[in-house]
């Protein structure tokens, strides 16, 4: 199966020269919408992920990054939404655009050597916070995890790599629900992949081990047949029926980072096909046996529908198809 080319094209088409707009109309931006650090921030980390970025994508970098610092307050909090003036419309908080923003300067530290330092002070201010919130936490996380890759004893990005791994917890002992919630919510896998950076990270092998549970319980959960059945954007519990829309992009996309992440850790052909079956999800291998990629534009449609997808193409949903196959694409490129 030959890969999906990466385009960048409908990224470029929702950037300006202040960050990335966060919805579209089919595949313009509504620009009355404004932007958000939760968009921003998964834009920095695929920018920054891409080995050969062209003149334009190195631009948006330094875009993104400098919103994510504007975002950010003294006290390490994040704002959120920005008007297309740039005044903020939101108190800064600590909810997952938090957890995300640290994400995204930790990714600059791993990948871009030239901005890592500014990047690094700022991930600092943001680090010293706690969230209250398990998904806020696993996406600061995966940012702990990549300063981590670049600076091995950062002593912030430890603490808070613990202190995510505590919030999340392990999964349950009950055979049919190994999860450490009692309802699939949204992004799922960010907290397998949380709880595996967190073991690896302090070297704590009952954690890492529950990572993997967690993640191949997941992953059996969301698959049906040859394909991925993802939790919908409404959650899902034991008992309720299957399978459930609307369906997001985002959902795939965090299993294809945890699925990858496993495969990084362990090797195990089955994490591989994995990702690949959330390629396949974006081809038209799913529930309503729709594509949501839009080859002309590069971007991806916002929803899988029973009988069809969202048409409108959000920063979001993009992103998520980006980051999927830049997985699939260093996966199949390693040994």
């Amino acid at each position: 199966m030959n890969t999906i080319a990466i385009s960048y094209d409908h990224l470029f088409r929702l950037s300006d020269d202040c960050g990335i707009f966060e919805h579209a109309k089919l595949t313009e931006p509504r620009i009355e919408n404004g932007y958000c650090v939760d968009d921003v921030a998964r834009a920095l980390v695929v920018a920054v992920r891409e080995p050969e970025p062209d003149e334009q994508l190195l631009a948006l970098t330094q875009v993104y990054l400098k919103f994510l610092v504007d975002a950010l307050t003294e006290d390490g909090r994040f704002h959120n939404r920005r008007d297309v003036d740039l005044s903020w419309r939101d108190e800064p908080s600590l909810d997952d655009h938090w957890g995300r923003g640290l994400w995204g300067l930790g990714s600059v530290v791993a990948h871009r050597p030239d901005l890592a330092e500014a990047a690094l002070a700022h991930f600092t201010i943001g680090a010293r916070r706690r969230s209250p919130w398990p998904r806020a936490m696993a996406f600061a996380a995966l940012g702990a995890a990549e300063v981590l890759r670049a600076v091995p004893g950062n002593q912030c990005a430890r603490e808070l790599l613990a202190s995510a791994s505590a919030l999340i917890g392990a999964p349950t002992r009950t055979l049919d629900w190994r999860w450490p919630q009692p309802r699939l919510e949204y992004a799922n896998a960010v907290l397998a992949e949380a709880i595996l950076v967190a073991g690896e990270a302090l070297g704590e092998g009952r954690t890492h081990a529950d990572g993997l549970v967690m993640l191949r319980w997941l992953l059996e959960v969301e698959t049906s047949g040859d394909h991925l059945s993802v939790t919908p954007v409404d959650g899902w519990s034991a008992g309720e029926p299957r399978p459930g829309f609307d369906q997001q992009p985002i959902e795939v996309a965090t299993l294809a980072d945890a699925c990858a992440r496993a495969y990084d850790h362990t090797g195990h052909q089955k994490w591989k096909d994995a990702v690949l079956l959330c390629e396949a999800w974006f081809r038209g291998v799913n529930d309503s046996g729709t594509s949501l990629i839009d080859s002309n534009s590069g971007g991806c449609c916002d929803g899988l529908e029973p009988t069809g997808r969202n048409e409108n193409q959000g920063a979001e949903s993009t992103l998520a198809l980006i980051s999927t196959l830049q997985q699939v694409r260093r996966l199949q490129r390693s040994p």
